[in-house]
């Protein structure tokens, strides 16, 4: 699979350079997660957290760039890391799963858009079937977006509180 980048432009006129995660981005990581909401965190991660540790982050850095590929996205000057756009799939390649992290100032200026149409074209690229993203109910922005972007959403039949939303990607 080729070294995926992408130099974008959200609704808002925001511009964002887009790159594979390196293990060197480890404590830009763990930066960048001070400036995520508490909220943000329990969505990304289902779970009430406090701080991203050094597990996760190794998590987000120590990908197989195959199966698994974490995005990072720049802010124009190049040095400010805005958010974080993972795509995770099965061995077959048949799901993908998508989560994005947003820094909390620059939400609501279309980041998320962005990121989530281009882990669609990775995904897509790599013969992805199913793109995936488990949230909570309460994550209505999230939603709306995903849904606009073509995502359908049911109930995680184990749990009334999580939303299972999926797209099929159709591939060349």
């Amino acid at each position: 699979m080729e070294n995926w980048t992408a130099n974008l432009m959200t609704r808002t006129g925001v511009k964002i350079h887009v790159r594979p995660v390196r293990t060197a981005d480890k404590p830009i990581l763990a930066e960048f997660f001070t400036h995520v909401t508490k909220e943000d965190l329990s969505f990304r991660y289902l779970a009430g957290l406090n701080e991203v540790g050094k597990e996760r982050i190794a998590a987000l850095t120590d990908v197989d760039h195959v199966r698994t590929e974490n995005y990072l996205a720049f802010g124009e000057s190049g040095d400010l890391l805005i958010a974080t756009a993972m795509l995770a799939c099965d061995p077959a390649f048949e799901r993908g799963e998508v989560a994005i992290s947003i820094r909390s100032d620059y939400k609501n200026r279309g980041v998320g858009w962005e990121l989530l149409g281009f882990l669609s074209k990775v995904a897509q690229a790599k013969g992805v079937k199913v793109l995936e993203s488990i949230e909570r109910r309460e994550n209505r922005a999230a939603i709306e977006v995903e849904q606009q972007m073509g995502f359908t959403t049911v109930t995680d039949p184990d749990d009334p509180t999580i939303l299972l939303v999926r797209k099929e990607l159709r591939n060349a």
